[in-house]
């Protein structure tokens, strides 16, 4: 009987859906990721079948003890978030897995793949396709199921598309959009994903899985369009190359770049797929293209109630449809031998007659031009002058977040098309600290991406200067 489960990759999109799925049905799971920070946010991190465990497969390692006592590995990891040596990473971290399961007793591997196309160049398909043979060189038997998109919230090739129907009135794309995809709603992946666990393979296998239609990019489009309320204008254009449409997607998504450089690559590809297979092994009612958007839309607010906005009721009542998904970054990060207590001490200052420790002509110049819009961030609000806690009112900031010499995480209330919020982290290196204060943006729309590049130029400078007063601060005093 299958009771204890290994996630790897559990921080990916896929595995974070799938660890609480997998934990409510009363297995024991092990989930693993590189950044074990990124792992103690998710909203299943504390339950009490969920170990975590942090894996950078990267780095090779002894894996015998995080192997041991596992039924069933979920292999979950990709390598695009690495940028152009996707690749390399990819392949040597399903080897150096591959070669520990050698040793082990894990009855079964599952892997998430890709749809192949009949014949392709693309780096993100080579490298899951690759990544399905490796694992298959084990001792262990391999059960690969290969997707195309999965449509939920957060599926990096869907918030794309997404993105495209909030942020441009006409969309300007490469002949790519008349492309063929089987995109599968995530929920019925999931459910693929769970019920194999019922099964005991002896034999490797392969399953193609997608959902009910095989539809072209520019239909998936309109239809995201027409469920959101926005017109969708698209002009293909034969000399707009992926390589050309990747550095537009820099610009015009958020979803993280290498990601969405990784898998623009392979949408000019027909991906078709026949799912009858795993069908007939596990049936289940699979949702067409327009009722898995409409779920996804129904369920997108999930990003706001969460450990990351510190489940902020504020937060939450000002989230609309149209956010992006995934935010816009920008910020800065300093190594100081200056104590965390130091610089925690120093940051509980922010509001204060030390105003925002740098540049505060150009804080002030946007708190008018809010209060010009109708805000009220000339209202100066501190509850305490030396101590900050959760709740607190900084101005038009509010403390969503707080941990003593560790982290703080303001809600940006100033008028603006979109969401955001401050974040002050320091990282105890042991022999030095990491400051790294950084500004997270969930643009709104056009209005929203165009505001957020107007004022970046603003942000690297301010917080540049502001991590460095900081650390002098603190030296003075000191």
């Amino acid at each position: 009987m299958v009771k204890n489960i290994l996630v790897v990759g559990a921080s990916g999109y896929v595995g974070s859906q799938l660890v609480p799925v997998l934990a409510q049905k009363g297995y024991y799971v092990t989930a693993t990721g590189r950044d074990l920070n990124s792992l103690q946010k998710r909203h299943w991190s504390s339950l009490e079948n969920v170990n975590i465990v942090q894996l950078d497969l990267a780095i090779s390692s002894d894996l015998s003890l995080l192997l041991k006592n596992i039924d069933i590995v979920f292999f979950l990891v990709h390598g695009m978030s690495h940028g152009d040596d996707f690749v390399d990473v990819e392949l040597f971290s399903a080897k150096n897995f591959s070669e520990q399961l050698k040793a082990s007793q894990v009855k079964q591997v599952i892997y998430l793949g890709s749809l192949q196309p009949i014949s392709a160049l693309s780096k993100h398909f080579i490298a899951r396709k690759k990544t399905g043979e490796i694992l298959r060189e084990s001792s262990v038997v391999v059960t690969e199921l290969r997707a195309g998109i999965i449509v939920g919230p957060g599926s990096a090739a869907f918030e794309v598309m997404r993105d495209f129907v909030y942020h441009l009135p006409i969309i300007i794309t490469p002949k790519w959009m008349a492309s063929h995809n089987s995109p599968i709603a995530l929920e019925n992946l999931l459910y693929y994903l769970v019920e194999l666990l019922k099964f005991t393979p002896t034999t490797h296998k392969i399953f193609d899985i997608a959902g009910p239609e095989l539809l072209t990019y520019k239909k998936q489009m309109q239809i995201i369009g027409k469920l959101a309320g926005e017109k969708v204008h698209i002009i293909p254009l034969a000399f707009l190359t992926p390589k050309m449409a990747a550095y537009w997607l820099k610009i015009m998504t958020s979803v993280p770049t290498n990601i969405a450089k990784a898998l623009v690559g392979g949408l000019r590809y027909d991906l078709t797929a026949n799912g009858e297979e795993i069908q007939a092994l596990i049936p289940q009612p699979l949702l067409s293209f327009e009722q898995a958007v409409a779920s996804t839309f129904a369920h997108e607010r999930d990003i706001i109630d969460s450990v990351i906005w510190g489940f902020d009721a504020d937060a939450l009542s000002r989230w609309q449809p149209g956010y992006s998904y995934y935010p816009k970054q920008a910020g800065y990060r300093l190594k100081t031998t200056v104590s965390a207590e130091s610089l925690w001490q120093q940051i509980q200052l922010i509001g204060t007659q030390e105003g925002y420790f740098f540049a505060n002509i150009l804080w002030r110049t946007r708190e008018w031009m809010d209060y010009l819009a109708g805000g009220n961030s000339l209202k100066r609000y501190r509850r305490d002058p030396r101590k900050l806690a959760l709740g607190d009112r900084i101005d038009s900031w509010k403390v969503i977040s707080i941990k003593k010499n560790a982290f703080l995480s303001l809600l940006f209330g100033m008028k603006a098309p979109g969401l955001g919020r401050l974040e002050f982290n320091i990282v105890d290196k042991g022999t030095y600290r990491e400051l790294d204060i950084r500004a997270w943006w969930h643009p709104a729309g056009f209005w929203g991406l165009l505001y957020w590049f107007v004022m970046m130029p603003a942000h690297l400078f301010i917080f540049k200067g502001m991590t460095k007063a900081i650390v002098k601060k603190c030296k003075s005093i000191s």
